[in-house]
């Protein structure tokens, strides 16, 4: 059985899990998932700044309304559970947990708990970081030791 980490920031579409889920073939894979509710995950100027970048005028003026805190987490609770359920679905294996500090130290600290294979990274594009080498994947390859494969989500958050 093939071990993924897979790092998200919101529930995954039927789309994403039909990626993720066939990248392997045949073999059966082990999903261990840690979500990172995005409101807890970057600072709003930057997915503002994000927004404009991808001419989402309309998305930059609303980060103002992007849930923080308990309503944050609460919401990943919620896409966590949509996630590993849809995941589960394929016939694979999944589990999870929600990220509330230092995703990247989480990360490292599960790739070795389960002994994963890889690492996935599957986000929304967030170039502001992406430009920097402030994205969670360019950062988690040089922290896990393994292969760390960025994807990017099929709908926007």
């Amino acid at each position: 059985m093939f071990t993924s980490v897979l790092m998200i920031e919101k529930a995954l579409t039927s789309a994403d899990v039909e990626f993720v889920t066939t990248l392997h073939g045949d073999e059966p894979v082990a999903f261990h998932v840690l979500l990172q509710p995005r409101g807890e995950q970057a600072d709003r100027l930057l997915r503002a700044i994000d927004d404009v970048a991808l001419g989402e005028i309309d998305e930059a003026v609303r980060e103002a309304e992007t849930p923080e805190g308990d309503e944050a987490r609460s919401m990943g609770e919620r896409a966590l559970e949509v996630s590993l359920k849809a995941l589960r679905t394929t016939g694979d294996t999944a589990e999870g947990r929600l990220v509330e500090d230092h995703p990247l130290d989480a990360l490292r600290k599960l790739v070795e708990e389960v002994n994963a294979d890889e690492v996935i990274v599957l986000t929304d594009p967030h170039y502001v970081e992406e430009f920097f080498h402030r994205d969670w994947a360019s950062r988690a390859r040089h922290k896990v030791g393994v292969p760390v494969l960025k994807l990017f989500s099929h709908s926007k958050a």
